[in-house]
């Protein structure tokens, strides 16, 4: 490889707050255009923004969860730029003193784990939604301008350019997604805007310090636009290279339909915004008590969770990654041990059946026909003996489609395992008498064979024979 890929990424997410951060417009998604709007986050003359204390408590645990600095005196600036869905020509952000500064997070690819910079968090206001008449900006003939968007309160997280490759950029982005939903501040669905992410990439020869030209892609909301956008413009990047030219520190966008990006403007530099301290708002005052508070009330977060399942609960890392990798799926598996489960059982029934259920109908796990109850019900009737692993699996399609309790559909099914040693007995003989080849193999010392026997002994008992009982049986019977 010739070249040295320099990544780092501008994540906005939408903080899930009921009202704007300035105002009292409701912020819920999917309204009909320009029906959440007031004169303040419209910018009209003469009126006066009040800062949300939500979005203040938000940030600094995003801040705390990213292992940041949380500064008690932090103050918000005016960014100046003209675009249309900019009402005030000006957004009110946070410049020279953020809330939160210089943490970290902990990502992992193919096994490498890195720990990844974040230089800042900070707070500020979206700006409206330009509705395109073509796909994109570049082939569109006309825009309007929604503005029920402006106003919505974001905090923008910046790395430190850390990241060498399109996975490590989706495994970071990923990895804040995560946090942010565990801590409960934002919702992050991508397909609504929540979560978004301006990614800046330049290339530099291999082995070399000195920072190369970067080009900026803004606005990617979806983890694969963001690996191929990235993908796309290392590829493009080198060609230009190779061929002698420069780069231009300028904005593109990404045309996912065409799989390329497109040029849109120069880039502009912090001194190009003409930023300002805000007057019309006080500074952010937060006490060493307050900060200490907001810290004790996280939750358990992904990194430690996924530890403790590791080391408590002896799950392999592997499986305690994808478990942990969603607060929803993470409180799932939680309440399904809680309630008696065996940790392991559980794992493999929520990364096999379930997962797999739920994928094939689009559901997300809050929306899984088979709560943690149920399933720890399931579960317990296989411990008990009640109904084989095999049986277990059919009454998880019952189960899926029947809301009853998992006892009384195996009453109902006559799904109950059978134990009963002599009723047994008499189907092994049978099977015995009927299979000659492979209990020759076996009496020749061919152990394996009597896996063939017990498949039979199984199907002819329709599953519902213990599958111990039946080899027990067996190994008695063929000595």
């Amino acid at each position: 490889m010739k070249y040295e890929a320099v990544i780092g990424l501008e994540i906005h997410s939408e903080l899930k707050t009921q009202t704007k951060i300035f105002c009292g417009c409701a912020t819920s998604f999917g309204a009909d255009q320009n029906t959440h709007v007031c004169p303040v986050c419209l910018g009209l003359p003469g009126v006066l923004p009040v800062v949300n204390r939500k979005v203040v408590e938000f940030a600094i645990k995003a801040g705390l969860a990213t292992n940041c600095t949380i500064n008690q005196y932090s103050k918000f600036d005016r960014k100046n730029y003209y675009y249309p869905d900019l009402p005030k020509n000006f957004q009110t952000s946070q410049f020279d003193l953020p809330i939160a500064e210089h943490g970290s997070v902990e990502i992992e690819v193919d096994g490498v784990k890195k720990t990844v910079r974040l230089t800042r968090i900070h707070m500020e206001e979206d700006a409206g939604k330009l509705v395109h008449s073509g796909a994109t900006i570049k082939d569109s003939d006309s825009s309007n301008v929604d503005y029920n968007r402006t106003g919505v309160p974001l905090i923008e997280i910046v790395s430190e350019p850390d990241m060498r490759s399109a996975a490590e950029a989706r495994a970071y982005m990923e990895k804040i997604k995560s946090i942010l939903e565990y801590i409960d501040v934002s919702n992050c669905r991508m397909e609504e805007g929540n979560l978004r992410a301006d990614i800046n990439v330049s290339l530099r020869p291999v082995g070399s310090e000195k920072l190369g030209t970067r080009t900026e892609m803004k606005n990617i909301n979806s983890f694969k636009a963001l690996e191929d956008a990235i993908n796309y413009e290392i590829e493009r990047q080198a060609e230009v290279l190779d061929d002698g030219g420069k780069i231009i520190q300028e904005t593109r966008t990404w045309d996912a339909d065409r799989g390329i990006t497109l040029s849109m403007r120069s880039k502009e530099e912090a001194h190009d915004y003409r930023y300002m301290p805000e007057p019309d708002l006080p500074p952010i005052v937060t006490t060493s008590e307050e900060i200490e508070a907001y810290r004790k009330s996280l939750p358990e977060l992904p990194d430690a969770k996924k530890h403790r399942l590791i080391d408590k609960l002896g799950l392999s890392e592997y499986d305690a990654g994808i478990l942990t990798s969603t607060r929803a799926m993470a409180d799932y598996f939680d309440k399904v041990v809680e309630l008696g489960a065996d940790p392991k059982s559980t794992a493999n029934w929520m990364m096999g059946d379930l997962a797999k259920n739920l994928n094939a109908e689009g559901l997300t796990i809050e929306k899984s026909p088979i709560d943690p109850t149920r399933l720890a019900k399931m579960i317990s009737l296989v411990e008990k003996g009640t109904i084989s692993g095999k049986i277990a699996k059919t009454l998880f399609v019952e189960m899926w489609k029947d809301s009853s309790d998992p006892e009384k559909i195996v009453e109902a099914k006559g799904l109950v395992q059978i134990t009963d040693s002599s009723a047994i007995e008499k189907i092994v003989l049978e099977v015995i008498e009927k299979n000659p080849k492979p209990v020759e193999e076996y009496r020749a010392g061919k152990k394996k064979a009597i896996g063939s026997l017990v498949g039979q002994v199984m199907k002819l008992t329709k599953g519902k024979a213990n599958p111990q009982l039946v080899n027990k049986l067996l190994e008695e019977k063929l000595q």
